[in-house]
């Protein structure tokens, strides 16, 4: 059983919830079951620029160096920058101290293995098994303890693999970018840059309490209201790991992951280089997707929420594109995790060779009206229990039935239940939602 592990990693409120008492037994119980000890064994660590980010890495360091294995910091990285870094460097696994799109007094501790994927479920539950006894676990004395070495100059190599999947120049093409004030501030306008595009940035100055504050990629009014005062071509917004990305077109309307996904599967299948004709997405994706995909014969199959579960599925498929509504995409060929400079290099490219706006683009993809609202909850488990949260459930599928659909599920990182449902009428949706979210909140609110 996992109760620490979400479906991205450990988060909580810093300092707080996830203290650095937490993030010491974490680091020892990860260096234990994740690491063959050996001379050369490491574990790299990465951040993103919250305040809290310096007590939990302090925290996390000791815990790996108390198990006799060494810690490689590599500074204020996006989260898909540990990836790379994690598989190319040869470490034996890696550590992101980010809670990737959350408010600042919030932080969280995910983890890679060697082959640069996030742990499956078991491994997370082995490690979480120890942090109750991180301190029966052996450890090392005298010169047999772990060292901890700084290498923040591993960020360019990373920036290295990312300018290389530009498929193409970006001359003359205008984005404005919203890096969120996060872990992509220096490095995305330098690639963008240097790619040929003529960068203009909000939000590239952390000073690490100003992450995700009204902006990035789940704020973007701000870069909407940008790009049609400056006319931009394009639009980027970042979170603050950088792992997704959320783009606006010129003309202000958001293009998100569920769009990206479309707009890039319908072109490889053109192009008959999209294997197994297949895009691979979760259950929230709208069913505008499904059916701008079935246009060119391409088939959309889902996961549980989570990119873990779409890289899980996309490994075993072998499909080359996968990812969330959120703009948390995977480009297989390139990545192992959903990485936001990625994604957006590949859609740009797309533009330039089509000669197409990202207006054009998007289009070709219908979204469904869509609500989804999340409710407080005293816990997450148990609801699916409820008589009344069942029987609200079920009225409002009798009801969509064969036009829409609904979804309730827990939150996997926070204490919520997100009721989801899509469908041609928008008053309809608000009234089937309505009423279970209303069960919702006098049960367990």
């Amino acid at each position: 059983m996992r109760n620490l592990f979400g479906t991205d990693g450990v988060r909580g409120l810093a300092n707080i919830e996830l203290s650095p008492l937490l993030a010491l037994q974490l680091g020892t119980a990860a260096a234990h079951v994740l690491v063959e000890k050996r001379n050369d064994a490491r574990i790299l660590i990465g951040r993103d620029p919250r305040i809290s980010g310096d007590i939990l890495e302090s925290a996390m360091v000791a815990g790996v160096c108390s198990q006799g294995l060494d810690a490689v910091l590599v500074g204020v990285i996006s989260t898909p920058g540990v990836a790379y870094l994690t598989k190319s460097t040869g470490a034996s696994a890696g550590v992101v101290i980010s809670a990737s799109h959350n408010p600042v007094q919030d932080n969280g501790i995910k983890f890679f293995g060697p082959d640069g994927y996030k742990l499956d479920d078991a491994l997370e539950a082995e490690i979480e098994s120890y942090v109750p006894r991180f301190d029966e676990l052996p450890r090392p004395s005298g010169g047999e303890v772990g060292r901890m070495f700084r290498n923040h100059e591993l960020v360019w190599d990373y920036a290295e693999k990312v300018k290389a999947v530009g498929i193409c120049c970006l001359d003359g093409i205008k984005v404005l970018m919203d890096c969120a004030n996060g872990a992509a501030s220096e490095l995305a306008p330098k690639i963008f840059t240097e790619a040929g595009a003529k960068v203009e940035c909000i939000n590239c100055t952390p000073n690490g309490i100003n992450i995700n504050a009204n902006c990035g990629s789940l704020h973007p009014e701000i870069l909407r209201q940008k790009v049609r005062e400056t006319g931009a071509d394009v639009g980027l917004a970042f979170d603050g790991d950088a792992d997704r990305a959320i783009l606006v077109d010129e003309r202000g309307e958001i293009v998100d992951g569920d769009h990206i996904m479309a707009i890039y599967g319908l072109r490889q299948a053109r192009m008959n280089d999209l294997p197994g004709n297949m895009v691979v997405a979760t259950v929230m994706s709208n069913i505008g997707l499904e059916i701008a995909l079935a246009k060119e014969n391409v088939k959309l199959v889902r996961t549980p929420v989570g990119d873990r579960y779409v890289s899980d599925e996309m490994r075993r498929s072998g499909a080359i594109i996968g990812g969330e509504k959120s703009g948390h995409i995977i480009f297989s060929r390139y990545t192992t995790t959903g990485d936001g400079l990625v994604t957006a290099l590949h859609i740009l490219s797309v533009m330039v060779q089509a000669g197409k706006r990202l207006s054009e683009l998007a289009s070709e993809m219908e979204e469904f009206p869509q609500i989804l609202t999340n409710v407080p909850v005293r816990e997450r488990d148990g609801w699916e229990n409820v008589p009344e949260i069942i029987s609200a459930i079920k009225y409002a599928e009798e009801r969509l039935q064969g036009k829409g659909r609904v979804l309730v599920r827990p939150s996997g990182t926070e204490k919520l239940i997100r009721v989801m449902a899509e469908g041609p009428d928008m008053d309809e949706l608000s009234l089937l939602t309505g009423e279970i979210v209303e069960a919702v909140r006098k049960s367990i609110g």
